[in-house]
């Protein structure tokens, strides 16, 4: 994008904010309602692909990782590809051919796998953007599979009502590429705005996560590329990764949520941002934990983004995958709270998706075509469950695998219906809801409504059912999952 070009596109933002609703300040930010879809939908899919599907190695910091002496990542690049002077990662791209991508299939899988919004990444930290871009020519458009990833994204899963949403990871790109300064490589100066590598700063050490600041014209050109992804794509949600949170981001970041808010008035969409690490003041956007989830119910809505695989958001060739099972577990305990859970894959450079991804969704997707009414559309409970397992809090906490136990219980309300969530259905198939005991009013129990009927979803045995002292007591014996199963609880 040319000097001029730029300057005309931040007028033009200014002149969005200036005129809308929307002012770029936290007090009228905070005038941001969550969009009702959003907070029903429950369950979405994210997509990292790009450039670093190609090398398959580590995981999608690889372009980074690459240019550090001695790591793990720069002496299989020396093995694999030669030096890094006559082979950058920039020299990936030819190969990133992406030949069987087909949007319409994967809309369909996404379809099949119950989500209800999708999230591709339009630009990760290497700088390499997914989508046609006026920006700069290192684009999939113009270089690599020569398409619009984004683009054909959108029109496919519009088709079958599904949400389009993206995600950028733009800021860290501000230090990603710097390593290679720091030897002979084919990141050298001169870099100008609109290079790949471009700025390639130095890296910012971990005792002081803000310096060096990103510059103005790096700031500004982050501005731009994002508002540019909102005008071409009208994406629902717009997703940030973590260093949003710098101090100098802040001014450029709240002119972009008051142009995204705007512009989407505008358009008659309704439309939510990500974000961690308090980037933005809380209930101006939606707060989204990374691989890990909220212990306790959770007034606000929240969402987790995690991957099938524990190992690497992208695909490797030595991914390490999880179960559907364990996502599914994850699934009703995030809802029970207040949350949406945005699952990550990452496909192959020729653009399939491995087999093992698809399994996973698919086997999810099974699980959430019998029991979706426990979970889309849903609301809270007055507690999100019960049991022993005691979910550890905070973000990365999803390494180690979760051991439910049939005690374990979560609850959800839809309509005339409460939902018992049972994460590890019994062999005998006897379950005692606890906080549906019969107690003295008097005592505040957690409920002290009428049962009219218990039903078990998936299943034709119409199960026994009482309460007592002890709980809600529910005797199923033909019931047999691998799976959590839920109950019906018909409320009066």
């Amino acid at each position: 994008m040319k000097v001029q070009q730029a300057k005309d596109y931040l007028n033009e933002i200014s002149r969005v904010i200036e005129k809308g609703k929307f002012k770029d300040n936290w007090e009228s930010l905070s005038d941001y309602k969550l969009a009702d879809w959003y907070r029903d939908a429950k369950f979405g899919i994210f997509i990292h692909w790009g450039v670093y599907a190609v090398p398959a190695f580590g995981n999608e910091w690889y372009p980074r990782n690459m240019y550090i002496q001695g790591s793990k990542e720069y002496e299989h690049h020396l093995k694999t590809y030669g030096s890094h002077k006559e082979f950058g990662y920039k020299d990936f791209i030819p190969m990133f051919k992406a030949e069987c991508f087909n949007a319409e299939e994967w809309a369909e899988l996404f379809k099949a796998a119950g989500a209800r919004y999708v999230m591709p990444v339009a630009e990760h930290h290497d700088g390499f953007q997914m989508y046609k871009s006026e920006i700069s020519r290192f684009n999939a458009y113009e270089m690599g599979p020569k398409r619009d990833v984004i683009g054909e994204l959108k029109t496919a899963l519009e088709k079958r009502d599904l949400s389009l949403c993206t995600s950028t990871h733009r800021i860290e790109h501000w230090f990603f590429m710097g390593h290679g300064k720091e030897f002979e490589s084919d990141i050298k100066e001169p870099l100008e705005r609109g290079d790949l590598y471009w700025p390639a700063m130095p890296e910012f050490h971990h005792h002081d996560l803000y310096s060096p600041s990103p510059s103005q014209e790096f700031l500004e050109d982050w501005l731009i590329r994002t508002c540019e992804i909102v005008d071409r794509y009208r994406p629902k949600i717009m997703y940030f990764d973590w260093w949003i949170q710098h101090h100098a981001v802040k001014p450029y970041l709240k002119k972009f949520a008051a142009y995204y808010y705007n512009r989407a008035e505008e358009w008659g969409i309704d439309v939510a941002i990500n974000y961690k690490h308090d980037a933005f003041m809380f209930g101006s956007a939606v707060v989204d934990i990374e691989r890990g989830q909220f212990s306790e119910q959770k007034p606000y809505f929240w969402q987790t983004d995690t991957a099938v695989a524990k190992n690497s958001w992208c695909y490797t060739e030595n991914n390490h995958y999880k179960t559907a099972q364990e996502i599914i577990c994850d699934l009703v305990d995030i809802v029970s709270k207040n949350g949406s859970l945005l699952l990550n894959i990452g496909p192959k450079a020729d653009g399939t998706i491995p087999e093992e991804d698809k399994a996973i969704l698919l086997e999810i997707g099974s699980w959430l075509k019998v029991n979706g009414e426990a979970i889309y559309d849903s609301k809270v409970w007055r507690k999100s469950g019960e049991g022993p397992t005691q979910i550890e809090e905070g973000q990365f906490t999803d390494s180690e695998s979760k051991v439910f136990t049939s005690e374990d219980i979560r609850f959800t309300v839809n309509g005339s219906y409460l939902y018992a969530t049972i994460l590890k259905f019994p062999e005998d198939g006897k379950v005692t809801i606890q906080s549906l005991a019969e107690q003295d009013a008097s005592k505040l129990p957690h409920f002290h409504g009428i049962i009219k009927d218990v039903s078990v979803l998936g299943f034709d045995e119409k199960p026994a059912w009482e309460r007592t002292e002890k709980g809600l007591e529910i005797a199923a014996s033909q019931v047999s999952s691998d799976k959590p199963v839920v109950f019906k609880l018909l409320i009066d």
